[in-house]
């Protein structure tokens, strides 16, 4: 093979040092994202600083105006310009202390680059000074420092976002949307300390005002009195590992993963070594379709934790990540386990939003198992994904099934046999040349619509459906934004969502291999890991799992009751689904019992 230099065009002029300006107006662009990036790094200053009454004021999403004012040490007046400098910081002066940061902040970077896209004014009063001083920085330029008037503490305002990089300022979106991602913001820096004072205006209506207050009640006031009933305290400590928070109760589980909270010092992270350990907590008491809420701290040595992994110091990197796991895994399964013996006794809740439901008996009821078959007018059609292939298929299904069961070329053709009938609307019991046959319908199926979707998702020929009449639901204003700005990712995945009012969102057209049925709940989904890890994220690394999800979405259900033809169907997509012996979640979705087995039991010949 003969390699072929790789051509390109030299650049016109020498190598030379960018300017102070551009390099911020670049570094903008990671640490900046967007006006809640900002509001993030400065009430971590804040905090920072000691404040105990933190005041935000917003204006257009905090596009035209982001004032964050706190009571904090202040900065002295020969400190000011230094503040707004690129990587200078009072947080580290080593390479030892950037390994055990105990602070929020400690790049040096978010004031410096706020300065070099937005129109910046830095007012601060240390304790000791008789009055304050204020500088201002636009386009690069820093102003002398100026008397000012102002109480103990300091001060940030800015305004006009990217107002010098149009081109960057075309990607914020709009002003409910960026407002919907500071008051997110706000909410997270809120729950990491209840014992802060916080505040926070919009268009000069105050939406949030917190007093400082314990955990509890700030959960309360965050999340609702509704988590409170239905949660667990959780406590663990072990060494100089320190687990504590509120986890709530499956009956408090959630279709979206909109309430989960955590912490590592006091730090808002997400960390896919921690979410694990989480699921894993609940797997055996929650269904897989629901979702947790929980607002967990964790504090451990900084040592043990590097935070300097990205500039938006939400990702984390543990020293020891499966001790960190298993941890976390056992402090939040211990605090559930030991309560859920008083689940019974707690009130019956009534939202549908909250309660996975599920039959209710009584205690000394013998229930009797169903087995049958419904007519074959079913309601359900296990072919209506509209699949060219799928489709080739039924007029060779419906001939074979028409083939008795004990020719030879039917047995060699159909290994998982032919339908028999459901037994307790969970199992599909058949009949092969070998023997009985028992399939979990719900997890099989759902095996074979997420092999489909990822063939279609990576051809990207994912077919859709148009609704006739779009499903609508209330959604946060966090989804809503995420609609707004993820059209692309969200069209790559089949579905087309609009905003029909500042929290309603509708379906307007959806995956073809998907239910209409379960058109909300499988937009909320995807809405979430979208809105959680980004749609790189979700479309790349994450993919599998979230596809694995709509599957599951699509999947028959328990005691859905299916006709002969209807089994019949599921048996030979199984036949043609590849790693169709287990389900997306690595469980078996059928076994054989031999007829040898059957004669063992009843001693026949014996």
């Amino acid at each position: 093979m003969t390699l072929k230099p790789i051509r390109y065009n030299p650049p016109m002029s020498s190598i030379q040092l960018l300017p102070d300006l551009l390099i911020n107006q670049i570094a903008a662009g990671e640490v900046i994202e967007r006006p809640a990036s900002a509001l993030k790094e400065l009430l971590e200053n804040s905090l920072d600083a000691g404040a105990t009454d933190i005041s935000v004021q917003l204006e257009s999403g905090g596009i035209k105006l982001l004032r964050v004012r706190d009571n904090g040490c202040g900065i002295a007046k020969e400190q000011l310009p230094l503040a707004l400098m690129r990587h200078a910081t009072s947080k580290i002066a080593s390479l030892d202390d950037l390994q055990r940061v105990a602070s929020m902040g400690f790049r040096g970077e978010a004031l410096a680059s706020m300065a070099a896209v937005a129109q910046v004014t830095l007012t601060s009063r240390t304790a000791e000074a008789a009055h304050a001083w204020q500088v201002e920085a636009i386009d690069g330029g820093l102003s002398e420092a100026a008397p000012s008037s102002h109480a103990h503490g300091t001060s940030f305002e800015m305004r006009e976002l990217y107002f010098n990089t149009p081109a960057r300022r075309k990607f914020l979106k709009s002003e409910n949307t960026e407002f919907a991602w500071c008051e997110e913001t706000f909410k997270r820096i809120a729950l990491s300390r209840p014992d802060v004072a916080l505040s926070l205006q919009h268009n000069g209506k105050t939406k949030w005002q917190l007093t400082g207050q314990d955990l509890s009640q700030r959960i309360k006031a965050i999340l609702g009195s509704e988590f409170g009933q239905y949660a667990v305290t959780v406590e663990r400590e072990i060494g100089s590992l320190h687990i504590y928070g509120i986890a709530a109760l499956p009956a408090y589980s959630r279709s979206t993963r909109d309430e989960q909270y955590f912490f590592i010092n006091g730090r808002f992270v997400r960390d896919k070594v921690l979410m694990h350990a989480v699921r894993q907590a609940y797997q055996d008491i929650l269904h897989h379709q629901r979702h947790p809420a929980f607002v967990v701290f964790l504090d451990m040595p900084p040592e043990l934790v590097d935070v300097n992994v990205h500039p938006a110091k939400s990702e984390v990197r543990f020293r020891e990540s499966q001790g960190i796991h298993q941890f976390v895994f056992h402090g939040l399964q211990d605090a559930l386990s030991a309560t859920m013996r008083e689940t019974a006794e707690m009130p019956a809740a009534t939202s549908q939003e909250n309660v996975a439901t599920g039959p209710t008996f009584a205690p000394t009821q013998q229930q009797g198992m169903r087995f049958g078959a419904a007519e074959q007018q079913a309601t359900y059609r296990v072919w209506e994904s509209q699949s060219q292939a799928l489709g080739a298929r039924s007029e060779e299904q419906t001939r074979s099934d028409q083939e008795p069961l004990n020719s030879a070329r039917s047995s060699q053709e159909h290994p998982l046999g032919y339908a028999l009938g459901q037994l307790s609307g969970i199992y599909i019991l058949a009949q092969n040349q070998r023997g009985l046959i028992v399939v979990d319908m719900h997890a099989a199926h759902e095996r074979i619509v997420y092999e489909r979707l990822k063939t279609a998702f990576d051809a990207q020929q994912m077919p859709t459906q148009q609704l006739m009449i779009p499903v609508t639901f209330g959604a946060e204003a966090l989804d809503v934004a995420t609609v707004e700005e993820q059209q692309e990712a969200l069209q790559k995945l089949g579905f087309d969502l609009a905003p029909i009012s500042t929290n309603t969102l509708a379906v307007r057209v959806m995956p073809a291999m998907l239910k209409q049925s379960h058109a909300e709940a499988a937009a909320r989904e995807v809405l979430h890991e979208l809105r959680d890890f980004g749609a790189s994220r979700a479309l790349t690394e994450r993919r599998n799992e979230l596809l694995a999800t709509l599957a599951c979405h699509s999947a028959v259900r328990a005691n859905q009751q299916l006709s002969l033809p209807e089994m019949n169907a599921i048996l030979r997509e199984m036949e043609q689904t590849e790693r169709a012996d287990q389900c997306n979640h690595g469980r078996p979705t059928w076994f054989q019992v031999t007829l040898e087995e059957l004669d063992a039991m009843f001693m026949r010949g014996q």
